[in-house]
């Protein structure tokens, strides 16, 4: 985000000029520098919000599940994974519908929007070395956490190195998704500290591309800044949030904080000495980047790879280190964001409102003409680290499959069902699966 609140300026920073803070920048000495980055919050700090929905909330959001569910990309698509992934967060579907302060169809165009930017961004698979000389000053940095347990991206506009770019914004979304790879089980917000020291009026971003990516955090992003903290902010900065606050949500423009005292809202052994913590990272990007690449588990492709180098599709939700721990979401993790060890018998079991859904006339059809079929077929096996999730509507409560994905051009779903005047023939069947697996 930073770049796009500054632009032109090409001033470098070595670990020197950018980290040690002198006593009289902030009233204190310096403790000692270090290369360390935090990625987890401290010792007894844990996410405080818990969401919790009534039965009326819970049937929304299972029905926004299922609608997406006729959006995913067939398996054939090489980005299938990824989106499936993405929908399989037990905190997805629950955001959109807050978002739309639970109207049924503003959430599922907004949630359509998102799953159509993804696919032409790719957001989850921008490659390290694309972005990687956007991060070369620091002008964006993500280390530590708040007293809420939220990551804390620090962006510095008067660090700002390159011209004004595709690759900036692609730079802002991949430390968006890395923040959300440092997100611990039950949380699901980000904290934005946006520093405006030694920016300069005359290098400010122009209202239409601040504008821009408002656009991309607000729709494609959703409900996922918990705080966005402005500090020393000149007076001319005021312009530019006058051009796009009124394109702000309100619950959003209600979360950014202007010159607030940051000790109150971050623990000061994770808070930047310059804003009164103690923690005084000596930025050196070689080390940082090699860190941040390595916790994340991120493949030169962009792909993601275990502990054993082998290529991983960890599941989404509860942070990249419960998933390289094996942990899963529990029973009812869309209210509790709570995770098990993958293989507990309460992991990956479906909210109350899920279980009462019976399944379609559909789902039965599909279920029966494989059998009939193939006695022995199985559904596609889920990507490792996938095994315990699904998208709600791929496999209904009773574990009756939906029919296969197929290329037809995504729609809300016509009608209430298959309606038969006879029993199918086994020819009918073989005839019907062909249609719809074409």
């Amino acid at each position: 985000m930073s770049s796009f609140f500054s632009r032109s300026s090409t001033k470098s920073a070595n670990s020197a000029s950018s980290s040690l803070h002198s006593k009289a920048t902030t009233g204190k000495e310096a403790p000692p520098p270090t290369h360390e980055i935090y990625t987890s919050p401290l010792e007894g700090i844990h996410p405080s919000k818990k969401w919790e929905y009534d039965e009326e909330q819970l049937q929304k959001i299972h029905e926004l599940q299922e609608y997406t569910a006729t959006l995913l990309l067939p398996e054939s698509d090489p980005y299938h994974v990824w989106e499936k992934r993405f929908l399989s967060d037990p905190g997805c579907h629950p955001r959109y519908m807050r978002a739309a302060k639970w109207k049924m169809h503003d959430a599922k165009t907004r949630i359509k929007g998102t799953i159509e930017w993804r696919r032409e961004f790719k957001p989850d698979l921008i490659k390290p070395s694309e972005v990687g000389v956007e991060s070369e000053t620091g002008k964006i940095i993500l280390s530590g956490f708040d007293l809420d347990a939220r990551p804390i991206l620090y962006l510095r506009p008067g660090r700002e190195n390159t011209e004004t770019s595709p690759r900036q914004i692609q730079h802002l979304i991949y430390m968006l998704e890395r923040a959300i790879d440092f997100m611990p089980p039950g949380q699901e917000q980000v904290a934005i500290i946006v520093d405006y020291k030694s920016a300069t009026s005359s290098s400010n971003v122009s209202i239409g591309t601040g504008r821009k990516v408002l656009s991309i955090l607000q729709n494609h992003y959703v409900e996922r800044l918990g705080r966005g903290l402005v500090i020393n902010m000149p007076w001319w900065i005021n312009a530019f949030f006058a051009g796009i606050s009124p394109l702000m949500d309100p619950i959003t423009r209600d979360k950014i904080r202007f010159n607030a005292k940051l000790t109150e809202l971050c623990p000061e052994d994770q808070l930047d000495f310059e804003f009164g913590g103690t923690y005084n990272l000596d930025f050196e990007f070689d080390s940082y980047w090699k860190k941040i690449t390595e916790f994340c588990c991120l493949a030169p492709d962009g792909t993601r790879v275990d502990k054993n180098d082998k290529a991983w599709i960890p599941p989404l939700g509860n942070g990249i280190q419960a998933a390289v721990d094996g942990l899963v979401p529990a029973e009812g993790a869309t209210q509790t964001g709570e995770v098990v060890q993958k293989g507990d018998a309460q992991a990956g079991k479906s909210t109350s409102a899920e279980k009462k859904q019976d399944p379609t006339p559909a789902q039965l059809f599909a279920a029966e003409a494989r059998r009939s079929m193939d006695p022995d077929r199985r559904d596609m096996p889920v990507v490792d680290g996938m095994n315990n999730m699904s998208i709600s509507g791929s496999t209904d409560s009773a574990g009756v499959p939906e029919p296969p994905s197929t290329t037809t051009k995504p729609g809300e779903p016509v009608g209430d069902g298959l309606v038969f005047d006879h029993e199918p023939s086994k020819d009918e069947v073989k005839e019907a699966l062909k249609a719809v697996e074409a």
